[in-house]
């Protein structure tokens, strides 16, 4: 990761723009508040289609917050509260007409620790499948093979497809969870530290599937590893403290930042 070459110091975030027909996810004067404490405050910034877009920052910021707000998974907490917009493809999120089993198909969700069910690889991969509608057999099999595929896991599974996903690996676990994922063909793919908890071998397989797959979804990733960041995204979001500091091509971002605290940040002289 190369060192900053100028900042400019002023304090408001740089707005990056995208045309209509390149935005894939909109958010505007987007906050969130749990039980009256602001977590997200006034968060404006665009996601292009088929890209890769890094949220960073210091623990607390609101990284993964706001990665949940765009698959909605704080509605069951009575003591979450937002304003703004979020828009998936021109339709907000929170409108009437849009149902919340069809956001979590079209927005599909990996969490830090894989999360496989206690049933075979087949069948793990199957599950979204056989709760959104009846396939015959060959079809559905023609998915799962083209899920693990795009998940780059059926060379080391197609001979075991009927045993347990337990007694995958934890890097093999979190890819069939990609490629559960997959199967149901979701519009974005949301991947909460995916590699974390995972080995370095595992998490360069993370790393190389997540650049492959932008060519079929786009992706948003929470990550507080700077190099990976650096390594699979093509732009980077900075938050601190609820709000958004600094948005634009990750290249940019990590070599030539516009602000003073993004570069703090990025240079390790603020936690």
């Amino acid at each position: 990761m190369l060192a900053p070459r100028h900042v400019d110091h002023a304090t408001q975030a740089p707005v990056t723009h995208f045309p209509a027909d390149q935005r894939c996810l909109t958010i505007d004067r987007f906050s969130l508040a749990y039980a009256g404490k602001p977590a997200l405050q006034q968060l404006t910034l665009q996601v292009p289609r088929h890209r890769v877009t890094a949220f960073i920052g210091p623990s607390g910021c609101g990284k993964s917050t706001l990665l949940r707000a765009i698959n909605r998974l704080h509605d069951l907490n009575e003591s979450v509260s937002h304003s703004g917009d979020i828009t998936l493809e021109g339709q907000n999120i929170h409108a009437a007409d849009m149902k919340l089993t069809e956001l979590r198909r079209r927005v599909g969700m990996v969490f830090q620790t894989p999360n496989p069910f206690p049933m075979s690889i087949y069948e793990n991969v199957a599950f979204g499948l056989r709760l959104q509608k009846r396939l015959a057999k060959r079809q559905r099999d023609d998915i799962i093979e083209w899920a693990l595929t795009s998940a780059a896991l059926w060379d080391e599974v197609k001979d075991r497809l009927h045993h347990s996903a337990w007694q995958l690996s934890g890097g093999q676990q979190q890819r069939l969870v990609i490629a559960r994922t997959l199967a149901v063909q979701p519009d974005v793919l949301l991947l909460d530290e995916p590699a974390s908890a995972l080995d370095p071998i595992s998490t360069l397989k993370i790393e190389e599937l997540i650049r492959n797959l932008k060519s079929q979804l786009t992706l948003v990733l929470v990550t507080h590893n700077m190099q990976q960041a650096a390594r699979v995204s093509d732009y980077t979001a900075f938050l601190q403290q609820g709000e958004l500091v600094e948005y634009g091509p990750t290249d940019h971002v990590f070599t030539n930042p516009r602000l003073q605290r993004t570069e703090n940040y990025i240079t390790g002289r603020m936690a």
